[in-house]
């Protein structure tokens, strides 16, 4: 697609570590579509910086989870909203895309809407409607241009409510999974090959990582009570990987805490088993073959508001794409490392459950599909003819 001489301008917002990976790969892309005529500004994590964008300001500050637990941060998540509109303003961008992280997009968006800028403005990743807030679909269009989803069935929530809609693919296959080698990781940790490796995946948020890491090492410990072999892995990000390492060092348990993307892929592979919170790292394990189970809880503040308003049966993605329950979900009561322990037992011994998984997940990359080219480029097209569009109509 041809370009003028002057650099495009695009502002990137994304403001969780699982946004951050999709913004990474979305500025590979554009920068291939483009020739490298392409300037990014805007949010985003260690993905981000790594292809060249410098940070308005350090997403940790919105690596916040659950309807209780964001209250007492109110006050500053305003603020950074307050200064990302004012640097959008001031840089002038050919289009602001958010990603993810619609309680914190949304309310860009909004403001920027309010200020009719006729800058093009772009959402990626469908908020979850279908599973609650159905009226959101109803007033998207007010706040964005166009919505890029990742999930086929996610357009016919917004289309019949005067929103462009494309279903661009849901960028996990494109991730650095199936490079992932288990042998690299055994000889970079030093690991021999009678270990059986497990890998704890306790989330990418702070109250996450507070709320499950204990759970996930209790149940370590008493996995190892049975097998002296097991060793265990953490796989983290930036964003918590403190926390995750203090905990780990308290933990009295031998942990290898990895944060580089390529490492923690080696992790997955290697891995005979996980145990995961819910999110797109579970859909990652699933690609891979990884057995996994998912664990997770939030405050009962938040579970009790969850239970009135979220009108679906899982949470889990896998679960949900294919309308029945191929990954076990050990929610709030149910998260305890007895439990935990249990249906991993059931994994390692590679009963039904086992069974049933590798089945499932052949049916998950099937539904996910691999298209001509990645879901990153089809996004990277949407966007380029939007800009274009702008331009002839300005």
């Amino acid at each position: 697609m041809k370009q003028e001489n002057k650099k495009l301008k695009i502002y990137l917002i994304a403001g969780e570590p699982s946004g951050d990976a999709l913004g990474s790969r979305l500025m590979r892309a554009l920068r291939k579509k483009t020739n490298g005529n392409v300037e990014f500004l805007g949010l985003g994590g260690d993905s981000m910086e790594a292809e060249g964008l410098t940070p308005l300001f350090d997403i940790s500050d919105l690596a916040i989870m659950g309807l209780a637990e964001v209250i007492p941060s109110i006050p500053k998540v305003l603020r950074r909203i307050k200064q990302t509109v004012a640097d959008i303003i001031k840089q002038q961008p050919d289009i602001v895309i958010t990603i993810d992280s619609w309680s914190f997009a949304s309310r860009v968006q909004k403001k920027l809407r309010k200020l009719a800028t006729n800058i093009p403005q772009v959402h990626y990743v469908a908020p979850q409607v279908w599973a609650w807030k159905k009226k959101r679909a109803k007033t998207m269009y007010k706040y964005v241009d166009h919505l890029l989803t990742l999930l086929p069935q996610e357009p016919k929530y917004f289309t019949p409510y005067h929103l462009e809609t494309t279903f661009v693919g849901h960028p996990v296959i494109e991730s650095g999974i199936f490079t992932g080698s288990a042998e690299d990781f055994r000889k970079k940790f030093n690991i021999s090959a009678e270990k059986r490796i497990i890998s704890l995946l306790p989330g990418s948020r702070h109250n996450e990582v507070a709320r499950l890491f204990t759970d996930f090492i209790a149940t370590a410990k008493l996995l190892k009570q049975e097998d002296e072999n097991f060793v265990f892995v953490v796989p983290t990000v930036k964003t918590v990987s403190k926390r995750v390492k203090e905990m780990a060092a308290k933990s009295e348990l031998e942990v290898i805490v990895v944060e580089k993307e390529c490492d923690r892929h080696d992790a997955f592979i290697a891995s005979e088993v996980a145990i995961a919170a819910s999110g797109t790292v579970a859909l990652e394990l699933a690609i891979a073959n990884i057995p996994h189970i998912v664990a997770y809880k939030v405050s009962p503040t938040s579970a009790f508001l969850a239970r009135r308003l979220l009108k679906i049966q899982f949470v889990n993605l896998s679960n949900i794409m294919l309308g029945r329950e191929i990954v076990p979900e050990l929610l709030q009561e149910r998260c305890v490392p007895q439990n935990i322990k249990h249906y991993i037992d059931k994994l390692l011994h590679k009963d039904e459950l086992y069974d049933t998984q590798m089945e499932g997940f052949q049916e998950v990359r099937e539904v996910l599909g691999m298209g001509e080219q990645t879901p990153s480029e089809n996004a990277s097209d949407v966007i380029l003819k939007i800009i274009n569009e702008t331009k002839k109509e300005a």
